[in-house]
């Protein structure tokens, strides 16, 4: 009697918060008029080019207009990807923190939150997270609607998970971008399961897939060469020491130019040991591209060497590419990479199991081919931005709806990960 009980009040309780979800939905979509449409409000640490800052544009740009009065907010300044969020008609307010403790930039930040108080304020990045956590209550902003959003599995600054844990309840959600993410949350910074959510990231598959390969010779490649490619932003998790390794290992048996497309402050060290390593004709750095789909076409291998990862934007893409790729055995593309289905997956620090790996796609291409097909299959099924702005109003809607982010599941509808048994299927 008393497990009848159980099952009928769960059974209650989802039906309380689908019917709570299909009326607030019912209400924006069908009476526009009616309703005026949700501010949200965006904030991140800032707002150069990178995986999460490019993943704001894409979200915060497919927006339906009707429903939503977008903003973003930048701690430090506009960035380029500032600029190009004004081109899609979404207002950028900055509030230029010079460092962590700039306090005047703080003040500006509940300036622009006082003025116009958001329905939700959804944050990105570490420290936008603590500011929204700190500053958005003190602004007028409740607990309940704000949404902070982490996409990196932090391992080397411990004091980010200490303080991500601490502060957690200043937040109603806490949402990782991919599973791996949200285990390594509830693991090193002990938060709650409760608090935790999943959204996946998405790429435009369509961008990538159907772009046209460049010419080699006009990038100074040549046709006798291997080329493999990494893209993303110049920083020291993304394991150049072990790529460039790795690479040298690989010179000795086959002719390859590794070609790295994006821009960091970890430039210098990266240039330093291209020069090392004897590799500066073997090497080319072309900085912060805006042809980034048509260099992945160009290219014969994609190479990720990093550390950690959350969900990186620059896998998807190649993804999407339909290229081959070797990648370490990290959170976040280990949930993207299953070994020998999606792609090649090496230890973390290995350039001895990374170079075995590219050889391995160098002189098979039946298998490369084969790998690159089923990556790219995946990322249309599973991470096209076509379905990212609906997966992000369905949770913006829970949270004016007051529901808990278990609610609605733990991951987007649709979306499984490559390594589950029913999805890759021949």
């Amino acid at each position: 009697m008393t497990a009848a009980r159980r099952v009928s009040r769960a059974e209650l309780g989802d039906l309380r918060v689908a019917f709570r979800l299909s009326a607030f939905r019912f209400l924006l979509r069908r009476f526009p008029l009616s309703f005026r449409p949700l501010n949200l409000a965006y904030l991140i640490t800032d707002l150069e080019v990178g995986g999460v800052p490019l993943h704001l544009f894409r979200l915060a740009t497919a927006l339906p207009r009707d429903r939503f009065r977008v903003r973003v907010i930048s701690l430090a300044g506009e960035g380029p990807v500032g600029g190009m969020l004004r081109e899609g008609g979404i207002p950028v307010s900055a509030c230029r923190a010079r460092s962590v403790a700039d306090l005047a930039a703080l003040w500006r930040l509940w300036r622009f939150l006082w003025a116009d108080p958001p329905d939700i304020l959804h944050s990105l990045m570490f420290h936008a997270n603590t500011a929204a956590r700190f500053v958005g209550p003190m602004a007028g902003v409740p607990i309940s609607r704000i949404l902070c959003e982490i996409q990196t599995a932090e391992v080397e600054r411990g004091w980010h998970l200490i303080l991500d844990g601490l502060t957690c309840r200043l937040c109603a959600w806490e949402i990782g971008n991919s599973p791996s993410v949200v285990e390594h949350l509830h693991r090193q910074a002990h938060i709650p399961r409760s608090r935790l959510a999943c959204e996946w990231g998405a790429v435009e598959v369509a961008k990538y897939a159907e772009a046209r390969p460049l010419v080699r010779e006009a990038l100074g490649l040549g046709s006798d060469r291997r080329v493999l490619i990494w893209t993303g932003r110049l920083d020291p998790v993304k394991g150049f020491e072990e790529m460039l390794a790795a690479c040298v290992l690989v010179r000795e048996r086959h002719r390859i130019k590794l070609v790295l497309v994006g821009e960091g402050p970890y430039r210098p060290v990266v240039e330093r040991l291209i020069r090392q390593h004897g590799l500066s004709s073997d090497v080319l750095m072309l900085g912060r591209r805006t042809d980034v789909p048509q260099l992945l076409k160009t290219a014969d291998v994609f190479l990720f060497c990093s550390r950690t990862e959350g969900l990186p934007n620059a896998l998807l893409e190649a993804m999407a590419a339909g290229l081959p790729i070797v990648a370490t055995d990290v959170p976040g593309c280990r949930d993207l990479i299953v070994h020998g289905r999606t792609g090649l997956l090496a230890a973390k620090g290995r350039p001895d199991e990374i170079a075995a790996n590219l050889a391995v796609l160098l002189e098979d291409a039946d298998l490369a081919r084969r790998l690159g097909l089923e990556a790219r299959r995946w990322v249309g099924l599973n991470a096209d931005a076509s379905r990212l702005a609906l997966r992000w109003e369905d949770r913006y809607t829970g949270v004016m709806a007051g529901v808990s982010p278990r609610s609605l599941g733990g991951r987007p509808l649709g979306v499984s990960r490559p390594n589950e048994a029913n999805e890759l299927r021949g």
